[in-house]
């Protein structure tokens, strides 16, 4: 007997939101996909100039997210080579794009990764089912329907005096990412200070910073590439990195305007910044590379969920709050992963799921293999914002998703190619992305992918 097909609200139209839609239309569902923007790619969709009304949020509140969706500054590219990086039957192949605009890079710029999640969408045929420039305002579960159904309230925006819209659907599924809300570093004294701040959020170009000095505080993916960027511009970039030694002060290889430092003390009324090994320079700009914060403002208490220090629980598989399974889930949590593998194999589990054909265990159970992973985390010394980083063990996650349905696991090379880029990463951080000695995974990626090309 088929299994019913549901109603189902998809929240974000990024690759997350992409992949969600298409396994649930896949498993015989009717999902319908919310997206703020007025195109798909959700991170990837770059505001290279905002619009002025976000420029004015910008300037008034440059650590916040302001009106910016995207957090991508211009000369970002990606930091996995492109055969990692595609979904599992879709592959991120080079491609001359539209009027030969594509970037055939292994490790494109970002504007080529919209390109290959555009083309994902017409692929699959996915526009049909995105109602863009609609902003999810609220989501409750639904009093007058029993079950699990929820009522979800959205937003059209810039059409001033219409109002907002309730509809219910059987089952949500969020998938608004987590590089919009932005985390700061905290400060001593930097209230008083009288130099800028502001977050990496809302970093394009390093042209402003012509002639600055400029701090950044990160040792992300992001803290690196930006700081090489502003290099160029500045006077001077001092790098502080809370997992530097305390008495850490060197100049950085490469660079004569670039210098690596602890994390920093406290700042001073008179422009100086102090280090934790006590030395201080006078700055201009304090750059807050410091990622990003999980924020779920459309869901109330019912959703069944909180964020406590940068943890979103409780979760099973870090998808599913029991309390609630399987009429919602989350896609896209983990970080420190290759995310759109992970997003596809997530998404064909919750539409199993919700077919009924994958069955869940108890809710007594998921509760209580919620809690093991905060066990975990205790055992390690971890803080509980470390709960969704998976960089030690996403290759284990990722298969026992595709055994939950009934897929082989992940591609050997796939495993490999991941490895060989970090160790490239750590020993040339300047040309990893332009040198390696993979090529023998490229070749076996090729030949994988034939079958789909």
């Amino acid at each position: 007997m088929p299994s019913p097909s549901l109603r189902l609200a998809v929240v974000g139209a990024g690759a997350a939101g992409l992949a969600a839609a298409r396994e649930l239309r896949r498993e015989g569902h009717a999902p319908v996909v919310f997206e703020r923007a007025a195109a798909v790619g959700g991170t990837w969709l770059y505001d290279a100039a905002p619009a002025p009304g976000a420029a004015a949020a910008v300037a008034v509140d440059p650590l916040g997210a302001g009106a910016a969706h995207s957090s991508l500054y211009a000369s970002l590219r990606t930091n996995l080579p492109r055969e990692s990086m595609g979904f599992l039957d879709f592959p991120f192949a080079e491609d001359a794009g539209v009027d030969g605009a594509g970037d055939p890079r292994r490790f494109p710029g970002h504007e080529e990764v919209l390109r290959y999640l555009e083309a994902f969408a017409r692929r699959f045929d996915l526009y049909g089912l995105i109602r863009f420039e609609t902003e999810v305002v609220r989501v409750r579960r639904d009093g007058g329907g029993g079950g699990g159904r929820w009522a979800v309230t959205s937003r059209k925006l810039g059409e001033k005096g219409k109002r907002d819209e309730e509809e219910v659907y059987d089952a949500v599924v969020v998938c608004n990412g987590h590089y919009t809300e932005p985390r700061l570093a905290h400060i001593p004294g930097v209230d008083a200070w009288p130099g800028k701040q502001m977050h990496s959020h809302n970093y394009r170009v390093p042209e402003p910073f012509h002639d600055q000095v400029v701090i950044i505080i990160g040792a992300s993916a992001s803290a690196v590439d930006i700081s090489r960027d502003i290099a160029g511009v500045a006077k001077e970039v001092h790098v502080a990195d809370r997992s530097a030694p305390a008495f850490t002060c060197k100049k950085q290889p490469g660079y004569d305007n670039m210098w690596l430092h602890s994390m920093i003390d406290r700042a001073e009324e008179d422009g100086s910044v102090v280090f934790q090994d006590g030395s201080s320079i006078k700055a201009d700009v304090i750059m807050h590379c410091t990622g990003y914060l999980y924020d779920f403002p459309f869901l109330g208490d019912d959703s069944a969920i909180t964020v406590d220090d940068n943890c979103v629980g409780p979760l099973y598989k870090h998808v599913f709050p029991p309390e609630v399974a399987p009429h919602m889930s989350f896609i896209g949590l983990p970080w420190k992963v290759i995310p759109f593998p992970l997003f596809e194999l997530q998404s064909k589990w919750v539409a199993g799921v919700l077919s009924g054909r994958i069955k869940l265990p108890s809710r007594d159970e998921m509760m209580e293999d919620a809690k093991s992973l905060h066990s975990k985390l205790k055992v390690y010394g971890w803080p509980k914002r470390y709960a969704h980083n998976f960089a030690d063990y996403q290759f284990e996650y990722d298969d026992w998703l595709a055994e939950q349905c009934g897929l082989p696991p992940i591609e050997q090379w796939r495993k490999m190619m991941y490895a060989a880029n970090s160790k490239n990463k750590a020993a040339r951080p300047e040309s990893y992305r332009d040198e390696w000695d993979d090529d023998h995974l490229v070749a076996e990626a090729k030949e994988y992918f034939k079958k789909y090309l």
